[in-house]
């Protein structure tokens, strides 16, 4: 059931009409990328200076982000959008350990990649914690000068709010005029 091979057609997928082609089927090592690997609205073409005078140091948190202008060293679709920690830094590209969760096994493994620096981004993920750090540790130095009383640091969640009672006055009943529309 080969249809001509001189046309570029696969086989007939079973059930399909005698004759008819079915769609090539493609697992390219960047297959289903046409959103992931496009740039955003007016950020298209040369990449910024900055990308490149940007400093990273072991131990950072980085995302990693494909930029489609730089071909080389990007890493696999599979890790586009994950945050990583950098673990060596070269000339042109930094090495990042990246947790990659593996269906097969249900194991999370780390896996180490190098990557240009055009497809990675400083991470905002810790600014939040180290923010409440900074802040923590001046109320920590005011409560021992004796400026400010002792206080909890710890963050608590946010509880439900207190019960209360709705006070509503008398209902109030209300009819129509009767042959008000006849004016």
């Amino acid at each position: 059931d080969r249809i001509a091979s001189h046309e570029g057609l696969r086989p007939t997928a079973q059930g399909a009409k005698k004759g008819a082609a079915t769609m090539p089927h493609s697992f390219g090592y960047r297959a289903r990328t046409r959103d992931m690997f496009s740039r955003p609205f007016r950020t298209k073409g040369m990449i910024k200076l900055s990308t490149y005078m940007t400093t990273y140091k072991r131990g950072d948190y980085v995302d990693i982000k494909c930029n489609p202008a730089q071909h080389k060293g990007m890493p696999h679709k599979g890790f586009h959008g994950r945050t990583g920690i950098v673990y060596n830094v070269t000339k042109r590209a930094v090495g990042v350990k990246v947790n990659k969760y593996v269906v097969a096994g249900g194991k999370i493994l780390e896996k180490r990649i190098n990557v240009r620096v055009e497809h990675v981004i400083p991470s905002k993920c810790r600014l939040g914690h180290i923010e409440r750090v900074k802040k923590n540790d001046e109320i920590k130095k005011a409560v021992k000068a004796g400026k400010m009383e002792k206080q909890n640091l710890k963050r608590t969640p946010v509880m439900p709010r207190q019960a209360y009672t709705v006070k509503l006055s008398e209902p109030e009943t209300i009819q129509p005029i009767p042959y008000s529309n006849m004016l």
